[in-house]
């Protein structure tokens, strides 16, 4: 069976991102509906995969990143004033259900990068 997981590096930091939040929706339906809302371990990882079993589907997807949350928190950025980086919109397809969907983000306050991972 496929999976759906994610990994967030904190390249500013050189570290694992901990604590970031992230929302993943469906986008199919036009509105899109929210499927879960996670938050990362020590690992930069979630606990468990965003989805698998009978709700890992074919279709469109985001995963939403609250990156300017997280780099308030831990006194990167001062929240002031709007942030460069604030969310980070990952939105991707899933052809295959049978296959792992591994998304990445490497992120710091001023930019980022993701790439299908393994």
């Amino acid at each position: 069976m496929g999976r759906l997981t994610t990994h967030v590096l904190d390249i500013a930091a050189g570290r694992p991102a901990a604590g970031m939040r992230i929302r993943l929706t469906a986008l199919d339906n036009g509105a899109g509906t929210v499927l879960g809302e996670f938050t990362t371990n020590a690992d930069g990882r979630l606990d468990a995969p965003a989805l698998q079993g009978d709700d890992f589907r074919p279709g469109r997807y985001e995963l939403l990143f609250l990156a300017g949350d997280y780099f308030r928190r831990i006194g990167v950025i001062s929240g002031d004033g709007p942030d460069f980086i604030d969310e980070v919109p990952l939105r991707f397809g899933i052809r295959d259900a049978s296959q792992h969907y591994h998304v990445p983000l490497l992120v710091s306050p001023w930019a980022y990068s993701t790439y299908r991972g393994s």
